[in-house]
């Protein structure tokens, strides 16, 4: 992170021991010192309107759109001007759980034929999202933040539940992918939340 200039890092409960013993590292005390830690993913991403996930594959059945790093951080550059991007990695050993990727809007895979170690999987995508680009112009419009999304997952959820659409459990995960496909502006964020609690209220009248 510090030799691509990059500092803001936050961290979803790392290893302690580890943790502790990477802030000696050479050149990275300062960005370690200051790194952010939280106990959920969600809390980590609250604040940021895109949020790329990264996966080396392997046989997961994958629901979300995928990029090639080269392609992805050409986009991703596209919306640094404008809106705050999370760039999530796994842990070492097991990489994203699909839980984790359900708060991705999409994913980004180096072209390796195995999965590589995770400082170097950090490295390449860095280096990519620094590279000089003629091709990567900002885009202006203002995405829903992460927070948003969740709001409006949770409560297509309940609308859901109530209109009976919904009986089995556990499909909210596949309810967050979905909302992160949609690609909303916040704009658009807050219309999909007006009319969703419209919608809740008629049925809470119609229950009554």
């Amino acid at each position: 992170m510090n030799n691509f200039g990059f500092g803001r890092l936050r961290l979803v409960n790392p290893y302690q021991v580890a943790f502790r013993e990477a802030k000696s590292a050479v050149h990275a005390g300062e960005i370690l010192e200051r790194a952010e830690e939280y106990t959920t993913l969600a809390e980590a991403i609250h604040d940021c309107h895109l949020v790329v996930g990264t996966t080396s594959l392997g046989h997961r059945e994958l629901q979300h759109p995928l990029r090639t790093v080269e392609y992805g951080a050409r986009q991703i550059r596209k919306q640094l001007g404008s809106n705050r991007v999370a760039l999530l990695f796994g842990s070492e050993k097991f990489g994203l759980s699909n839980e984790d990727l359900s708060y991705c809007q999409w994913l980004l895979r180096i072209g390796t034929k195995d999965s590589m170690n995770l400082g170097q999987a950090v490295a390449v995508c860095l280096y990519e999202l620094t590279r000089k680009s003629t091709s990567a112009k900002p885009e202006k419009r203002k995405r829903a933040a992460a927070a948003e999304l969740d709001r409006l997952t949770a409560l297509l959820t309940e609308v859901l539940t109530e209109s009976g659409y919904m009986h089995s459990t556990g499909v909210e995960t596949r309810i967050r992918r979905l909302v992160r496909r949609l690609d909303l502006p916040a704009h658009d964020a807050e219309v999909w939340l007006g009319m969703l609690r419209q919608i809740q209220w008629k049925l809470s009248r119609e229950r009554e």
